[in-house]
This record gives C-alpha cells, structure tokens and sequence, in this order.
C-alpha cells in the first residue's frame, strides 16, 4: 500500500534568504552566498541569525537531492527527513570554512577587536556640498619584524604569574571577617596569559608584538549627513594577535553656523525688515552655502507681517544619496518698527493709511476716566523680580510663623 505524499509547505523562503530566483544555477547560488555570508558574518558584526539562515539555505539549495525535496514539498518535508538528511542539520561556521576552502573542520574562531571612535567637526557648508578630510591617526598594528610573534624564534611560554590565564585574583581585606576578591589582568604578561624571554624578545616591538603606526585616513562626508551620522572605516583600528581588527568610526558633529539653522533637510535663516520695506516691499541678495547669490524679493503689493516665514523650494540642504532631491529654505521675518514718529510723519501716514478708529464717549464718561501713562517693561526680567520677590515673602512668613508656634508651645 502506498504511503500519501507530503502535503507541500513554503519552498520559496531559502530562495528569499539568499536573493536569487528559483530558476538561479549553482554558480549563481555560491555568488549569491558567499556575498550574503561575508556580509553578515559574526566576527564582522554582522547578525547571527542572519548567518545561520544562509548557511541553512546553502546548504540545502546546493545538494542536488535536497533541491528537488524542497522545490516539490518545501520546507517541513525535509524537516521529516526525506532525502538524505534534513536541512539545517549542520553548523553555520563548518559550511563557510568548508566553501572557502579549509575542508570541513570547524575554523579557530577570532575575537573581535573594539571599534575606535572620533568626533569629527564639519561645517554646514560641508554638509552641504560634501568634502573629504584627510586625518592622520596614530593605532597599533602588528609588528612586521616578528609577525605578531613577540619572540625572535616565534615561541613563546606560559606566563607562571596567571598559569596563562592572564588574569590574576588579589585579595582584599575590608573588616573583620569581610574580604573582598578582585579578578584583574595580570601584570607580568599584561592579560595575554604568555611570556617572552629577555634574550627571545623582538628588538623591534620590544615583545609587545605590535608597534605604533601613523597613518592617513580618507574620510568621505557626503552630502546632506546629518549631525550624529557615522562614518565607518572599516578593519582601521588598532590590530592585535588572533583577533579582528575592529573598525574607526567618526561621528560628525555639525558646526553652528552665524547665518543658517538647520533642520533635517530644511534650512532657517532670519532676515530683519524696515517698516517701509514690510509694507511698501523689500528685496535683498543671501549667499548660499555654496556661494550663490540668491536674489530674494516680495511680490508687488504684498506686505510681511511681524514673525511670518517665507519658504523657498528646492533651496534647502540635499538629501543624503538622494543630492538631486533638496528641501526647502524658510525665510523668518522680523520687522524693525521706528521708536517714535514727528508730528509731520504722523500727519502723512494718517493721510495715507486706513482711518484709526473713533472712540465716542459721553460726557459723563469723560469726567470720570482716568488718565493713565505707559512705561517700558523687560516683561522677562519683571516677571523674575516678581517671582523672586514672592518666594521671598513667602520665606519670611515660613520663619516668623514658626517662631510665634514655637513661643506658643513654650507658654
């Protein structure tokens, strides 16, 4: 009797993970692999899970057998084991050794070095238009003379300080029946867990097996980064033994600018105008931040009102990878209004400008207001000396109410 067939489940998802068609060669799969894999590698930074689907879908897509398992019924067939073995029995790290050559044995794996982290200052203007910055910076590197080594002969031996563990315990008494323990690197082999003879040392690195280096690096700003964006070079910082070198990573910090604020890819400027120029119109020259002149101007009749903004598509700072793309420009007005006017220019606006409304009072009214003066007022700082004065007032209270409680409670 014959067994009913599989009930077919997704056979597209390892196709998805590696990027390629269902149509795509060997060829193709390994291209497409050994791309994905070196990308998201774990001693690269790159995501664990990540890594571990590729190497499940490689392995699967590249076994002729398991192909057409999976292409017929999908994923949960080869889960139950048709086929010569189900997919994604292996070990991740096995199958990239075993592609990249090395045969199958699983690959010593490296630590990681740390990532070496720089502000970088830029202007606007660079952020604008883009630059490069050359910057010379001093790191480790491994010494050439010994290779890393330490020793003139290659070898080195066990620290006896740490039994090569490189860390040491000290002891630390804080009481009476209370002590404290403390794992810390060792100092004689510096937390490498070896040490060199005197006579073995390298002559160049002094058995410190890696020596300082100035280098110059290249540093690309595009335009339109943002303020806090990174820039990464990568394998740049300071190499060490059996480890991978970490990246150099600068941090743009933007400049303030005297003319123009910025927000993402908008930018501010604020632009004072007379009196006469907000109502009778106004037009002046603004350079931009890569040296055009813009000429900028009211429509005719137009008047600008105190704290209105004006906008300019187009003009604002590129979009980063998209430099084509800008955004816009607000121009934010204020308005200068003269401190007082003479009886003659009082007389010409009043012929010119809409009448002032007439304020009819009887004359019972007359009689009883009150004339009243106006003075100038910082209404911040009077607001301040108010508080200040009311906190006072309050504090004394505090104190001479407490002192009549207290010679109550004594009576």
């Amino acid at each position: 009797m014959f067994g009913r067939a599989p009930k077919k489940s997704d056979n597209t998802k390892y196709y998805e993970v590696l990027g390629v068609p269902k149509t795509a060669s060997q060829d193709n799969l390994k291209k497409a692999y050994r791309k994905a894999a070196m990308m998201n590698h774990p001693d690269k930074g790159g995501d664990p899970e990540k890594f571990k689907e590729l190497a499940q879908a490689y392995e699967v897509l590249s076994d002729p057998e398991k192909r057409e398992i999976y292409d017929q019924y999908g994923e949960d067939a080869l889960k139950k084991g048709m086929g010569s073995g189900g997919g994604g029995g292996h070990d991740p790290f096995d199958i990239f050794q075993s592609f990249f050559g090395g045969g199958s044995s699983r690959v010593h794996r490296q630590r990681r070095g740390e990532d070496v982290i720089h502000p970088l200052k830029v202007s606007l203007e660079d952020l604008y238009n883009g630059t490069s910055k050359k910057l010379s910076l001093g790191r480790n590197v491994l010494c050439k003379k010994c290779k890393g080594k330490g020793s003139k002969s290659g070898a080195s031996m066990t620290c006896s300080g740490c039994q090569g563990s490189g860390m040491k315990i000290s002891i630390r008494h804080l009481g009476p029946s209370m002590i404290q323990q403390m794992q810390q690197p060792c100092n004689e082999c510096k937390g490498t867990g070896e040490s060199i003879s005197n006579r073995d040392r390298c002559t160049q690195c002094k058995g410190e097996k890696v020596v300082q280096e100035k280098k110059v690096l290249d540093v690309v700003v595009e335009k339109g980064m943002q303020n806090g964006q990174k820039i990464t070079l990568t394998g740049e910082a300071d190499e060490a033994p059996d480890t991978v070198t970490g990246d150099t990573v600068f941090v743009i910090q933007q400049k303030e600018h005297p003319k123009f604020k910025r927000k993402g890819d908008d930018l501010f400027v604020e632009h004072k105008l007379s009196l006469t120029e907000a109502l009778c119109g106004f037009q002046f020259v603004l350079t931009h931040l890569d040296g055009r002149s813009l000429v900028i101007k009211s429509n005719r009749g137009e008047v600008i009102k105190p704290d209105q903004y004006k906008g300019i598509g187009d003009e604002g700072m590129p979009m980063h990878q998209r430099p084509f793309m800008k955004g816009t420009l607000y121009v934010h007005f204020t308005v200068d209004f003269p401190d007082s006017l003479n009886p003659e220019q009082v007389k010409a606006l009043e012929a010119i400008l809409p009448p002032r409304p007439v304020v009819k009072m009887t004359p019972k009214e007359m009689d009883e207001c009150e004339e009243t003066t106006l003075h100038d007022v910082n209404i911040e700082e009077e607001m301040r000396r108010k508080k200040a004065q009311a906190e006072q007032e309050a504090d004394d209270e505090d104190m001479h109410g407490g002192a009549q409680r207290v010679q109550c409670a004594q009576q």
